[in-house]
C-alpha cells in the first residue's frame, strides 16, 4: 500500500521504515524538520530483529533499487503533500503531559488529561485535504471518549475514521511492531476497518485482529500499560516484604509467579527491581487516575498503582540516606536511563529516587555509561560513595566501585566485591 506517516518521533519514524521493511511505500511528515531525512537519528534503536541498528536501516529505507520487494520511505514538505493519494494515513502525533505528570517527580495533588493540542491541530489540517476514500488510523494514546469527542466532528464525514494504536516501547520500536500480540482495531465503519486490515495481513499476518468499538480500543490500550505498571509494583512491593523477612528471596518468589501461567498470564514484567518508566506508563496511570476521579468511580486502582511506585522510589532514596549517614559517605546513582541499553530518560524510576533526595537537599551524583562523559564517570566512581544501582545496562553489573562504597542493587545482579558493601535488595 502506499500510506502516509504524519508524526516522525522516536516511535513514529521507526515504526514508519518497519512499514517499508513489509513492503510499504510511506510518505513521511513530520513539523521538525530534522526528523525528516536518512541521516543518524542520536537515540539508541535495535533494527526489525530486536538487534543492530536502526540507522541502517532507516538509510535503506530510501533505496528503492538496492532492496527489491521493499517499500521506499520518502519525505514530504507539507502535510497536504504527504497525504496525496495515501490508502491509510497513520498520525503518530504525541499527547504530551505536563512534566510534572512525566514520572521522575513524586505525585503532585492534582491530576490531569493528556494534552490534545497537537493532535487536534495535525487532525484539523487531515481534514481540509483528506479525500472520502482514505482511511486515517490515529495511533496516539488518549483516554477513552477522546477520538469521537475531540476528532470524530472533524473527520467523521470526510473519510474513515480507525483507532489503532500500537504496543511498542523505545528502544525495540521496529521489532515490537513487526511481532504483535495482537492488532487493535476500532472503528465505526466496515470500508476503515477492512482497508486496516489489509494492511496488517501484509505486515504482520500472524497477528491476530481485534476490532472494536472505538472507545473500546482506547481504554484497551492504556488498560495495556496499567496492567504492566501494576505487575511492576506487585513484584516490588514482593522484593520490600523479602528485605524485611529473614529467609525470604524475591527471586523465587518471582519465578513461582510467572510459572503460574494458567492464571497470571506472562512472566513478563514480573521481576523486581526499579519502578516502572518510559514515556507511556507513568503517564497513562496518572491520565488514568484523573478519568477514575472525573468519573466517580468506587475506587481510584491507577492512583493507588502511582502511589506505590513514589512510595516504593522514597523507600530506595531512605535507604540510601540510611547508609549514607551510617558510613559517613556521600551519594549517586549508576544509571539513570528509564530502561537498560537506553539514552532515554523519560519517566525515570531512578531519577524518581534523585528528586526524592534533592527535596532534601542532599547532594547526589548522576552518572549512567551511556549518557555521561567517560571523564565524569572516572571521576566520581574513583571516590567511596553510597551507590543506587539504577538501570541494569549490559555489562553493568561488573562495573569497578572504588573500595569503601556501598552499593544498593534492586536487581541482585551485582557480585561480592572485596571492599565493597553490595546489599541485594530483596534477596535472602
Amino acid at each position: 500500500m502506499k500510506v502516509a506517516w504524519i508524526g516522525l518521533g522516536r516511535l513514529g519514524l521507526p515504526c514508519a521504515v518497519a512499514a517499508t521493511w513489509k513492503g510499504h511505500d510511506v510518505v513521511g511528515y513530520d513539523v521538525d524538520e530534522k526528523r525528516m531525512g536518512y541521516d543518524p537519528q542520536p537515540y539508541i534503536e535495535a533494527g526489525p530483529e530486536g538487534e543492530g541498528d536502526f540507522n541502517t536501516h532507516l538509510a535503506v529505507s530510501g533505496l528503492a533499487v538496492a532492496v527489491p520487494k521493499r517499500g521506499v520511505l520518502t519525505f514530504a514538505r507539507s502535510l497536504p503533500e504527504a497525504i496525496v493519494g495515501a490508502e491509510i494515513i497513520f498520525v503518530a502525533v504525541q499527547t504530551p503531559h505536563h512534566p510534572d505528570f512525566e514520572g521522575i517527580t513524586p505525585l503532585t495533588d492534582a491530576r490531569t488529561d493528556f494534552h490534545y493540542k497537537y493532535l487536534i491541530d495535525v487532525c484539523w489540517e487531515i481534514a481540509a485535504h483528506v479525500k472520502p476514500e482514505q482511511t486515517v488510523a490515529i495511533m496516539s494514546t488518549v483516554l477513552p471518549g477522546t477520538t469521537r469527542r475531540e476528532l470524530m466532528p472533524m473527520l467523521a464525514n470526510r473519510c474513515h475514521v480507525v483507532y489503532n494504536p500500537s504496543f511498542i516501547a523505545m528502544g525495540t520500536t521496529m521489532q515490537d511492531y513487526l511481532n504483535p500480540e495482537f492488532v487493535l482495531l476500532g472503528h465505526e465503519d466496515p470500508q476503515g476497518l477492512d482497508t486496516l486490515r489489509g494492511y496488517y495481513e501484509v505486515t504482520v499476518p500472524n497477528a491476530p485482529i481485534k476490532p472494536m468499538s472505538i472507545e473500546s480500543a482506547e481504554l484497551s490500550k492504556v488498560a495495556y500499560n496499567t496492567a504492566i505498571s501494576t505487575k511492576i509494583a506487585v513484584a516490588n512491593t514482593m522484593m520490600e516484604i523479602c528485605q524485611a523477612i529473614s529467609g525470604a528471596d524475591v527471586d523465587d518468589v518471582t519465578d513461582a509467579m510467572k510459572s503460574a501461567h494458567r492464571r497470571l498470564a506472562s512472566g513478563a514484567y514480573m521481576d523486581a527491581g526499579m519502578g516502572d518508566g518510559g514515556g507511556c506508563h507513568p503517564r497513562d496511570n496518572i491520565a488514568m487516575s484523573w478519568l477514575a476521579s472525573e468519573l466517580n468511580l468506587s475506587h481510584n486502582l491507577f492512583d493507588d498503582i502511582m502511589k506505590c511506585r513514589d512510595d516504593q522510589a522514597e523507600r530506595l532514596a531512605k535507604n540510601m540516606l540510611f547508609e549514607s549517614k551510617t558510613e559517613l559517605l556521600p551519594m549517586g546513582i549508576y544509571g539513570y536511563a528509564y530502561k537498560p541499553n537506553s539514552k532515554i530518560t523519560t519517566g525515570s524510576a531512578a531519577l524518581l529516587v534523585y528528586e526524592f533526595l534533592r527535596r532534601v537537599s542532599i547532594d547526589t551524583v548522576l552518572v549512567d555509561p551511556l549518557i555521561s562523559t567517560p571523564m565524569k564517570i572516572e571521576m566520581e566512581m574513583d571516590k567511596p560513595r553510597v551507590w543506587l544501582y539504577g538501570c541494569n545496562h549490559a555489562g553493568g553489573a561488573s562495573v569497578e566501585w572504588a573500595k569503601g562504597s556501598v552499593v544498593i542493587d534492586p536487581f541482585r545482579v551485582i557480585p561480592d566485591r572485596e571492599g565493597v558493601n553490595v546489599i541485594r535488595v530483596g534477596e535472602a
